[in-house]
């Protein structure tokens, strides 16, 4: 390990723009997407911001760690899908719900009754060809101006990346689960 001197002076100027709503994007093969959405789901919720969080992946009933964290402390979280689509009996109606689901997420955004939407999972509906790029970019582009949006998943299109003003992409250097650990309740789930 190098060891580095602390700095002594601010390394950046704050910007001097006006506040507005930002398009954050998680993605990359690495894990911890769902989980930095969460993190900003829960900030603003402490700061008493009104937020949704919707998950095109997760089935309505999902009862996952975070879904019972928040239901005990009113962050609203819904499952718009049928689980993964390896999973699915009927890939069709797995489309379907995305797109009813997009629906739903799109009126909270425009809206702007939200200060926060958490698009989670969004990428796999739309890198599947189960939702329209063109209407996600649409709603981005025209989404009321306070409102922040933030959307996660693998391989994110690069038409969304272009429009987003803060992207992070997770990087997979190890997973316990390539070594034969299976997912265990309370840190996978």
């Amino acid at each position: 390990m190098q060891i580095e001197q602390a700095p002594t002076e601010k390394r950046y100027e704050k910007p001097e723009g006006e506040r507005r709503g930002i398009v954050i994007v998680n993605t990359g093969d690495g894990k911890g997407k769902s989980t930095a959405a969460f993190g900003l789901a829960l900030r603003a919720h402490g700061r008493g911001k009104a937020v949704k969080i919707f998950q095109f992946m997760k089935v309505p009933t999902a009862r996952f760690g975070e879904h019972r964290m928040f239901e005990q402390i009113g962050l609203p979280i819904e499952g718009l899908g049928d689980g993964f689509s390896w999973k699915s009996k009927d890939l069709e109606h797995s489309a379907q719900l995305a797109r009813d689901g997009w629906e739903k997420a799109r009126a909270a955004i425009l809206s702007g009754e939200h200060f926060l939407v958490v698009l989670d999972e969004i990428t796999y509906p739309l890198i599947y060809g189960w939702l329209p790029l063109e209407g996600v970019l649409e709603t981005l582009k025209s989404r009321p101006r306070d409102v922040h949006v933030c959307l996660t998943g693998r391989r994110c299109p690069e038409e969304i990346i272009e429009i987003a003003d803060t992207v992070t992409e997770m990087k997979l250097i190890k997973h316990a689960f390539k070594a034969g650990v299976p997912a265990q309740r309370g840190i996978e789930d």
